[in-house]
């Protein structure tokens, strides 16, 4: 039994595997970074990881909350339970719970004005205008995975990459962009298998999710595509940048590892079709995005050093 607004309720509501897709791009604009200018501006690196943690958890937040409201958590759901739902929340707590992760996201993200110039208040005001939008719109006309693509992908990798070089160098490369498409890819396919899990409940309630337009068998062809892409796109990247500057990467093997794992959850995942067994395959692909964070981070600090490839 949780005791309502516990420690512990929180801490559900919080969601805290969700958190490893939030510190993923953080990682990897970080290891951009580095192997471009050998070093890194620690603080920014770091206000970037805790803000990405806040606004997740924000985001998480919002969506227990107006998902209870808008009435799809109810007893037919087959997703992990949700703190109002359940009543481990008030509706009032959470309110106030949701106004006080923004601020701090706020106050978080504020001292990066002094790393990148006024520019990142528009990219933080975007954050937390989006946190809002996803779930109380946006999430049912099938937007969703455009906003993963943009805001777990492109916005956190290319702004992590440009505020913890060293100021001389601050800016943002075609291979950073590339990367944080690829990024961007594999995190979706969270929110592709959440959406396929919940088909028939989204239909019904009218929420058009790309899952619901494009029916489960395509959707399970996407999440297919989508991880393998992402992958694909970082060895490209390497195999470029290996030719380009005679680098060498010892971790580019270390990609068949996620290739593995991604690949065997999405069989599994077929097998399973339907239901709530799908929620173990969400903790999967949750620990598939950590480990392509991972492996891409080490493949993209691998080249750091630039050796010289001897033939």
């Amino acid at each position: 039994m949780i005791e309502t607004n516990s420690i512990k309720a929180w801490y559900l509501a919080a969601r805290p595997k969700t958190l490893t897709a939030a510190a993923v791009p953080v990682l990897l604009g970080i290891a951009l970074a580095y192997k471009d200018a050998q070093q890194i501006q620690t603080l920014p690196a770091l206000l970037c990881l805790l803000f990405a943690w806040v606004m997740q958890i924000d985001s998480n937040l919002v969506n227990d909350y107006f998902d209870f409201k808008h009435g799809n958590d109810d007893e037919t759901r087959l997703g992990p339970k949700r703190a109002c739902a359940e009543g481990w929340i008030t509706l009032g707590a959470m309110k106030w719970g949701i106004i006080l992760t923004t601020l701090l996201g706020c106050a978080i993200g504020l001292p990066l004005v002094l790393f990148g110039g006024w520019e990142m208040v528009i990219v933080g005001i975007c954050c937390v205008v989006f946190c809002f939008l996803y779930t109380t719109c946006l999430s049912y006309l099938g937007m969703g995975d455009l906003l993963v693509l943009l805001f777990f992908g492109i916005v956190p990798v290319c702004c992590t990459y440009y505020l913890v070089m060293p100021e001389t160098m601050q800016g943002v490369s075609l291979e950073t962009v590339l990367v944080s498409v690829a990024c961007g890819l594999v995190v979706d396919t969270l929110l592709i298998l959440n959406n396929y899990r919940d088909h028939d409940n989204d239909l019904r309630a009218g929420k058009k999710t790309l899952v619901v337009h494009i029916g489960k068998k395509n959707a399970e062809r996407l999440y297919c595509a989508l991880g393998n892409l992402g992958i694909i796109t970082i060895i490209g990247v390497t195999i470029c940048e290996v030719f380009q500057h005679e680098a060498s990467s010892m971790f580019l093997p270390f990609a068949a590892l996620y290739i593995v794992l991604h690949n065997r959850t999405y069989i599994e995942m077929k097998k399973i079709g339907e239901g709530r067994e799908l929620n173990r395959i969400l903790g999967k692909t949750a620990l598939n995005i950590f480990c392509f964070g991972i492996v891409s981070s080490l493949i993209i600090i691998g080249m750091a050093n630039r050796t010289i490839i001897n033939l």
